[in-house]
C-alpha cells in the first residue's frame, strides 16, 4: 500500500454502482489504491477495469469464465481468480473501503466476509439490511467494522441525521418519484407492459429496480433498510412521493427543523460521499440549478394502487424472516412479470399470498437467511403456478 492512499475493493465492479465508483477513483488516482475489483461474467469490463486502476486482483464469481480473463489479463501482473469462494476471499484482502454492489443473496457472504475485516463497507445492495440486517448489524459491531448507504436516500439521511442526539430526531422522511405509474389508475396499471414499468421517469436504473420503482417496493424496502440504519421507530419513517428527485430525504428535528439534502439524480454523487467520509470530495457534478428546477412537489403515495408499501411496513413490524420472504418473493414476482408471465399488480398479489402462507422463524446465521430466501423462493413458484393455471 502507498503511503496515504485509501485501499478499495469494488464487489460488482462492472454494474452501474461498480462503474459510478471506478468513475470517481479514476478521477483521482493518486488519492486511492485498487487491492481487488469483482464481477459476475463480464471479462471484459473486469479486465479493462483492472488494467485501468492496475488492481492487485481481478476475480470473475462465474468460474466458467476464469480462463477469458486469465487471457485477458496475461502479462499484467494482476492476481485472476474465478467461484464464489474467490469472490469471499478478494472482500477478505483488508481494503480500508469496500463497495458492496453485488445484486441479491449471492451478495450477502461477501459483504459478510468484508465487515469481519472491520474496515468501512459501503452497502449499494438491499440484500445485507432487508434479508439479513440483524445478523450484518450484529457482525458489524463485533468486528469494529462501519456501514454506510450508498443508495441515495439512505446517504441523504446519513447526511442529516444528529446520531449524537438521535432522540432529538422526531421523523424521517424518505422520499421517491412514484415511478412511471404515480398518474396512473388502477386498471392502467394491471394492462401496464414491462416496457412501460421499466421507463422510469427520473433515474436510469436495471429493469428489476425499475419495475420495484414502479411498483414502489423499493421504497417499502428502503423503509426496511432506514430502520435497520438509523435508531427512529419505524413508525416515524415516512414516505412521500417528490416527483423531481432533487430532495432525496429529509430528516425532522423536534424543534421544527427539517434538513434536507438536494442534489442532482446521479449516484456519483452519494458514492462520492461515502469515499471521502467524513472529508468530500469533488465530484464531475454540475451545482444544481434551482431556478432552473423551478419547483418541488409532494404528495402522499396511494395505498390502494401501491400495495406493497403496507407489505413492507408489516414485514418490518413483523420482523424476523419476514423481511427476507418478502424480498425474496418480490424478485421473484417482479422476474415472472419481465417474462411476462404475470400483470403488472400480480406482483404485489403474490408477494402478500407468500406472506400470509409462509412464516418461518427468524435466522441468526448467513446459512439460515439463505434457506429462508431459498424457500419462499419455492413458496412464490408455486403460488404463480396457481395464479397462472
Amino acid at each position: 500500500m502507498t503511503a496515504g492512499r485509501k485501499t478499495v475493493t469494488i464487489l460488482g465492479a462492472t454494474g452501474s454502482v461498480g462503474t459510478s465508483t471506478l468513475d470517481l477513483i479514476e478521477r483521482q488516482p493518486e488519492a486511492f489504491e485498487i487491492i481487488a475489483l469483482t464481477a459476475n461474467s463480464d471479462v471484459a469490463g473486469l479486465a479493462s477495469a483492472a488494467r485501468r486502476t492496475r488492481a492487485r486482483r481481478a476475480v470473475i464469481a462465474d468460474e466458467q469464465h476464469l480462463g477469458a480473463l486469465r487471457a485477458a489479463l496475461a502479462g499484467s501482473g494482476i492476481e485472476v481468480a474465478g467461484g464464489a469462494q474467490a469472490v469471499c476471499e478478494a472482500a477478505a484482502m483488508g481494503a480500508d473501503w469496500t463497495m458492496a454492489a453485488i445484486v441479491g443473496c449471492t451478495g450477502l457472504s461477501p459483504v459478510m466476509a468484508a465487515v469481519e475485516q472491520g474496515g468501512t463497507v459501503v452497502l449499494a445492495n438491499k440484500e445485507p439490511l432487508v434479508s439479513a440486517g440483524e445478523v450484518i448489524l450484529a457482525a458489524a459491531q463485533r468486528h469494529g467494522a462501519t456501514l454506510l448507504p450508498a443508495d441515495s436516500e439512505h446517504n441523504a439521511i446519513f447526511q442529516c441525521f444528529d446520531f449524537d442526539r438521535p432522540e432529538r430526531v422526531r421523523r424521517i422522511i424518505l422520499t421517491g418519484s412514484g415511478g412511471p405509474f404515480r398518474d396512473w389508475s388502477r386498471a392502467a396499471m394491471q394492462a401496464a407492459s414491462p416496457e412501460q414499468a421499466v421507463a422510469h421517469p427520473n433515474w436510469s436504473m436495471g429493469a428489476k429496480i425499475s419495475v420495484d420503482s414502479a411498483t414502489m417496493m423499493n421504497k417499502g424496502l428502503e423503509l426496511i433498510e432506514a430502520a435497520r440504519l438509523f435508531p427512529v421507530p419505524a413508525e416515524r419513517i415516512e414516505i412521500v412521493i417528490h416527483r423531481q428527485s432533487i430532495i432525496h430525504s429529509i430528516v425532522d428535528y423536534v424543534d421544527g427543523s427539517m434538513l434536507a439534502q438536494l442534489g442532482i439524480s446521479d449516484m456519483r454523487v452519494p458514492i462520492a460521499h461515502t469515499l471521502a467520509w467524513p472529508d468530500r470530495q469533488a465530484t464531475p457534478m454540475p451545482p444544481l440549478d434551482l431556478v432552473a428546477v423551478g419547483r418541488l412537489d409532494f404528495e402522499a403515495p396511494d395505498p390502494d394502487r401501491f400495495p406493497a408499501l403496507h407489505l413492507a411496513r408489516a414485514a418490518l413490524s413483523d420482523g424476523g424472516a419476514r423481511p427476507a420472504v418478502l424480498n425474496a418473493a418480490n424478485e421473484v414476482a417482479v422476474a415472472a412479470f419481465l417474462a411476462r408471465r404475470i400483470g403488472f399488480l400480480d406482483i404485489a398479489a403474490i408477494v402478500a399470498d407468500v406472506l400470509d402462507r409462509f412464516d418461518p422463524p427468524p435466522p441468526a446465521t448467513l446459512e439460515e437467511v439463505f434457506a429462508v430466501d431459498s424457500e419462499a423462493r419455492r413458496w412464490t413458484a408455486q403460488a404463480m403456478e396457481v395464479l397462472t393455471a
